[in-house]
């Protein structure tokens, strides 16, 4: 999530295991997705992000994974790296991990970026502080729609290991799941609001940290 400039403006089964020299090896996890999971496309092979876009200085790939921002210094502001394709009713299903003291990350859906600037505009599937499983609205009415029982997801959030996130748009209606617990089941009343727009994935500006991405794939859904 972000306090933005723009007051009214308002990212077979698969094993695998991204290292961070800031985190013991002992948080393998396996990947709960499949690559070739019925109707579901791959967003980001492992390899490249030659069909994304975003400031290559702050994302890199590594370990199969894209990764965002770095443990050494502050970050300055928000960065996004965003799909070029835009989507509109969607299955999203992805693997995150956040390291740092304090990082603040997230998954943007049926969102825009503002021209010339560093933000992007729309829904924010939230992580990190106290906004984990959060839905936000990301630089224009600059507020959490919708948020879980704290003390629910606690049960499931493994905190610095790889956890899975479930976005699913249909409509009006936005769900999020964490770790398989739902965390949104939000329905958009606002007549004006898109339904179709970029995906891109976040890391927030503040205190040195990273996030980390793997095994991103959608399921286009027919209205």
């Amino acid at each position: 999530m972000v306090n933005s400039i723009y007051p009214f403006l308002s990212l077979p089964l698969v094993l695998g295991s991204c290292l961070s020299a800031s985190l013991l090896s002992g948080a393998d996890v396996q990947d709960s997705g499949s690559k070739s999971e019925e109707g579901f496309e791959v967003l980001f092979d492992g390899t490249t992000t030659d069909d994304w876009s975003g400031d290559r200085s702050v994302f890199r790939v590594e370990s199969d994974c894209i990764v965002g921002g770095q443990l050494k210094e502050r970050i300055p502001h928000n960065y996004f790296l965003s799909h070029k394709r835009a989507f509109g009713d969607f299955d999203l299903r992805l693997q995150f991990r956040l390291l740092g003291e304090n990082t603040n990350a997230g998954i943007q859906i049926r969102s825009k970026r503002i021209p010339d600037h560093h933000e992007m505009v729309g829904y924010q599937a939230d992580l990190g502080q106290q906004y984990w499983g959060c839905l936000y609205d990301e630089s224009r009415r600059r507020t959490i729609l919708a948020k879980p029982d704290a003390k629910e997801l606690d049960k499931v959030l493994k905190r610095g290991d790889w956890n899975d996130y479930r976005i699913l748009c249909e409509g009006r209606r936005i769900q999020l799941w964490v770790n398989g617990l739902q965390t949104v089941d939000y329905t958009e009343e606002d007549q004006g609001i898109p339904l179709v727009g970029k995906i891109a994935v976040q890391i927030h500006g503040g205190a040195p940290g990273e996030a980390w991405y793997r095994n991103i794939r959608i399921k286009p859904l027919k209205k």
